[in-house]
């Protein structure tokens, strides 16, 4: 009986095990607090390196909060907050439409505040998503990739660059893989809304064998150790801060159109300290769209006023407009169209 019984326990607490972790995390660290208080759990997609002087500066005004903060892609964190039920006071993404999502089906709570007074009513939707970012999608290249070559200003300029230098691109061009990353499937959604472009410019990076990545990130690295000539739709703010260290990084904000994405906080539902999250997002919130900024902001510098001037930069809304390719079979239907454009066997 008890060689019977042990697998099959053993299969159970396997089960467990699984369940109770299966979303993936990619770092994790704990900002322990200067005093004894309450702790905040933050799940983000944003880089700790990159966020960490936000979580400090709010720990220098509020020194009896420790805060326990969460590294995951954004669709590890859908998984997390809609999926598994998974417990966080904050959760921070750049996947706007996966935030609405949470927000539309009843996975967050509402925050209203003085301070949410400060923002344009297009950068927060319903109470329930604020944006305190505003973030261009831009293509990244090597400089000396590209010597000799003239530097792509459009789309219709880059298929052009990409399709008369097969030799030099071959092997060497990076993307999102879109199946993986959420940020990356919103930028393509609002790319094929704005241009046919995006389509031919897959077709072109498909039969160049596009790279595809997770994570802005990496293709950076991937740029600086020379595994790639170029890539497209990165998060032009992790290009500024590598840039600013290394050269040879070139930032292109492609005058035909440039996705503007708002990254954004949201308060869970299953929030265990919706109070403090508040006073956090409001934090966020004042770094952000205060005129007079603050030191401890990591992000490129907030114009509310930006887009009115700049036909070119297009900014995604915060609304229901973005749960259309939320629909199940939109989002096959897209995924299987983009895999025939950019993964030729």
């Amino acid at each position: 009986m008890r060689i019977l019984l042990f697998p099959s326990v053993l299969i159970v607490l396997l089960a467990s095990l699984l369940s109770a972790g299966a979303y993936e995390i990619e770092q994790h660290k704990v900002f322990p607090a200067p005093q004894e208080g309450a702790n905040l759990r933050i799940i983000s997609n944003s880089d700790i390196d990159i966020f960490s002087p936000m979580v400090v500066a709010f720990q220098r005004k509020y020194p009896s909060v420790s805060i326990d903060y969460t590294v995951v892609s954004s669709t590890e964190l859908m998984t997390a907050l809609y999926d598994e039920k998974q417990v966080f006071d904050v959760a921070i993404s750049s996947a706007m439409d996966l935030q609405v999502k949470l927000a539309n089906d009843g996975f967050t709570l509402p925050h209203n505040s003085s301070v949410a007074g400060l923002m344009p009513d297009w950068a927060r939707w319903r109470n329930h998503v604020f944006a305190f970012t505003q973030e261009p999608a831009s293509v990244v290249y090597s400089k000396s990739a590209f010597a000799g070559l003239e530097v792509p200003t459009s789309r219709q300029n880059l298929i052009s660059t990409l399709r008369n230098h097969p030799e030099r691109f071959l092997d060497k061009v990076g993307t999102y893989d879109i199946r993986q990353s959420g940020l990356g499937f919103l930028f393509a959604t609002q790319d094929a809304r704005t241009s046919d472009t995006f389509w031919r410019l897959n077709e072109v990076m498909g039969s160049l064998n596009a790279r595809l990545y997770c994570c802005s990130a990496d293709m950076i690295s991937d740029i600086t150790k020379g595994n790639l000539a170029i890539a497209y739709n990165v998060l032009g703010s992790y290009a500024s801060a590598r840039a600013a260290s290394d050269p040879d990084i070139g930032i292109l904000e492609l005058e035909d159109f440039t996705t503007l994405m708002l990254r954004s906080a949201i308060i869970p539902a299953g929030a265990e300290q919706p109070e403090i999250a508040g006073t956090f997002i409001d934090h966020l919130i004042t770094a952000s769209w205060s005129e007079e900024g603050a030191d401890y902001y990591p992000y490129p510098k907030l114009n509310r006023n930006e887009i009115a001037p700049n036909l070119s930069l297009r900014a995604i809304r915060l609304g229901p407009g973005l749960l259309v390719y939320q629909d199940n079979l939109k989002r096959q239907h897209f995924l299987q169209e983009w895999q025939n454009a950019i993964i030729q066997q």
